[in-house]
């Protein structure tokens, strides 16, 4: 499993809950997004995907993840 780690504009529940229903979606083990880290990191643990199918899930939902 690889954890990757992602620079988001995802800065509150709303956000989150807009955000949720697409990472839901993708094959991943687990996610969370850190709202009181000033980079709002979103952290994924994830058997078979890579960090653009992370980047497209959070640009469907109108919000941005930069792989740091």
């Amino acid at each position: 499993m690889k954890t990757l780690k992602f620079k988001t504009n995802i800065n509150c529940g709303n956000c989150l809950a807009k955000v949720t229903p697409k990472l839901n979606e993708c094959e991943l083990d687990s996610w969370e997004v850190d709202l009181q880290d000033p980079d709002r990191t979103l952290t994924v643990k994830t058997e078979n995907l890579e960090p653009e199918d992370i980047k497209k899930a959070v640009l469907k939902a109108g919000f941005i993840a930069q792989p740091v």
